[in-house]
């Protein structure tokens, strides 16, 4: 399984980015997948998680209202559109895949490289 995110970059407060997770190597719609974020110093926290049919999908609560994530699985792809970022947003960025839609590091058995999402003030 290969996850390979992108989309990161610099923007200022109140921007927008959107992420996104390209996957091969397994049945894309049978998973669900997650976005999770490090600063230095920091564990690895959770961002968001959407299922394999789209029908679930759970956010951290500093994000709510201004993260959506999505998902295509035709193009085997998923999404983070980031709306309203705060400097507080401003992390690597890693999409991960896992067999439940989880708020837990450790449920995910496969993850991307990271990108950077730098948030200017």
């Amino acid at each position: 399984v290969q996850l390979q995110a992108s989309g990161g970059g610099l923007v200022q407060a109140g921007g927008s980015l959107r992420l996104s997770c390209a996957a091969s190597g397994r049945t894309f719609s049978r998973y669900s997948m997650g976005w999770f974020r490090q600063t230095p110093g920091k564990e690895r926290e959770f961002v968001a998680v959407i299922s394999g049919s789209s029908r679930t999908t759970y956010y951290k609560d500093s994000v709510k209202g201004r993260f959506t994530i999505s998902r295509d699985n035709v193009k085997n792809t998923a999404y983070l559109q980031m709306n309203s970022l705060k400097p507080e947003d401003t992390a690597v960025y890693y999409c991960a895949q896992s067999g439940t839609s989880s708020r837990l590091y450790s449920e995910y058995d496969y993850w991307g490289q990271g990108t950077l999402v730098t948030v200017s003030s």
